[in-house]
């Protein structure tokens, strides 16, 4: 959520950053409903004062020595201005919901930085640096193969089956493939929580509106989510949103119940963002920095005929996710130090890698500033991403309301919300088993997995 006040002092600043985003200018349309808004409440105020006084003035008419006439006019002034000032409040929550909509729409600004470069789309994002060598496959005399085709040979990665059990865009992994995964992702969690000072949590999988508004996923992003709804007692769903929970009368047992609606989260990001939700800080206590080996769920709906081949677009896959929780002043420091602690996962399964800063065009929504992280495929000859690591200053926090209390001033501000993967398990699976594959099919395990996989060094038909 963007700061309106911030808005009518720099329109011009604003429409510049949407122009950055590609996004037509709206400075005039936000600042109108603004006026609008500010115009009725100082209206509605009015007829408030003036019923306050007329009420007054009531009791002096039906005194002694008073005037009834008077008093019966003003009884009269009164009702018609209760009967307007309840339309003006329904209007004002008319008015303060459409800005509210408004605001929620717009993406996070980029402010004119030199390490944020102007483009309108991927083709434009800016190489910061590569990262090892690519693996020279023509002087081994043998042409690599995709993951698929590996997986699928070696008969531990299974889409028909998958298919069969979900539809498309899922995967069964088996036997020494599905423990490589699984040795992935507690790599990964190892190193974060206890290099890299990440604490370790167990967040739910099911999360309501609140929490993925927070993080910016509702409202723009609803087609790319998973959502579901069960009934809960009335007393567990006090305190959701009304859009929520809906009270109906259970036709068997005649009581009422409370059906709620959930979503499946498409990122750790969503719960351990929201640990922070409605809270108020100690400076002292920042930074705070989580992490979490989850599943994920993305319905994928703009995807529609990308890499339907394999596992590198899946509809539920594990990922590790790193959040920090800081203050405004070490937030650009912490961004770095994030896409360090991504990195190293690859230097040490010795995956080639480049980091790439996001232009303008291509930044998500909710980011003021991202690293995408991508590893070399061989079996496709590309880098593809792995991990995106993103800033998105106080742009969640003002949707939560998730502020800290400065130890050298008396007021509140609001936190700055960093996040990124370190790294996507599924895809780390994949880079492996392309990079590692043999002449005869098979897979070597790297190193720094061996004390995962119980004595397997290579896996074989």
């Amino acid at each position: 959520m963007l700061d309106l006040k911030w808005i009518r002092e720099n329109p011009a600043d604003f429409d510049q950053g949407l122009a950055r985003r590609g996004t037509e200018p709206l400075s005039s349309k936000v600042l109108a409903l603004d006026e609008e808004l500010r115009a009725h409440k100082k209206a509605l105020q009015d007829l408030q004062a003036r019923r306050n006084a007329a009420s007054k003035e009531i009791g002096k008419a039906k005194g002694k020595g008073g005037d009834p006439a008077k008093a019966e006019a003003l009884m009269a002034e009164v009702a018609d201005l209760k009967g307007a000032i309840a339309a003006g409040e329904a209007k004002e929550r008319e008015l303060d919901a459409a800005i509210t909509a408004l605001l929620a729409g717009i993406p996070n600004m980029l402010l004119p930085a030199p390490e944020v470069p102007d483009g309108k789309d991927e083709s434009e994002n800016v190489e910061l640096r590569r990262v090892g060598t690519p693996r020279d496959f023509a002087a081994e005399d043998f042409a690599p193969k995709q993951h698929f085709e590996l997986g699928e040979a070696l008969g531990l990665m299974d889409f028909e089956a998958a298919a069969k059990i979900s539809g498309a865009r899922f995967t069964v992994l088996k036997g020494k493939l599905a423990r490589l995964e699984r040795a992935l992702g507690q790599f990964m969690l190892d190193v974060q929580t206890s290099e890299h000072g990440y604490t370790e949590v167990n967040p739910p999988l099911l999360v309501r509106d609140r929490a993925l508004y927070g993080t910016a996923q509702l409202p723009k992003f609803e087609d790319d989510l998973y959502k579901t709804a069960g009934t809960t007692s009335l007393g567990d769903a006090v305190g959701a949103f009304a859009d929520e929970v809906d009270v109906r009368r259970n036709e068997k047992t005649g009581r009422q119940e409370a059906f709620e609606l959930y979503w499946l989260i498409p990122t750790a990001e969503v719960p351990l963002t929201n640990l922070v939700r409605e809270s108020i800080l100690p400076e002292a206590d920042l930074p705070l920095r989580f992490t979490a080996l989850t599943p994920c769920f993305r319905a994928e709906a703009g995807a529609a005929g990308r890499d339907t081949r394999g596992m590198i677009r899946q509809h539920q896959f594990y990922k590790v996710e790193m959040v920090s929780i800081t203050t405004p002043d070490a937030s650009a420091a912490e961004h770095e130090r994030m896409t360090s602690c991504a990195e190293e996962i690859l230097k040490r399964l010795g995956l080639p890698y480049r980091v790439v800063v996001l232009c303008a065009g291509d930044t998500g929504f909710g980011a003021r500033k991202t690293h995408d992280i991508e590893v070399w495929l061989p079996g496709q000859g590309a880098y593809r991403e792995i991990s995106s690591v993103s800033n998105c200053g106080d742009f969640q926090a003002r949707r939560m309301q998730a502020r800290f209390r400065p130890s050298a001033a008396k007021d509140l501000q609001f936190v700055h919300t960093l996040n990124g993967s370190g790294l996507a398990v599924g895809r780390a699976l994949i880079a492996v088993i392309e990079n590692y594959q043999e002449a005869d099919g098979s897979i070597r395990v790297p190193d720094a997995l061996l004390p995962y996989m119980g004595g397997v060094t290579r896996i074989g038909a």
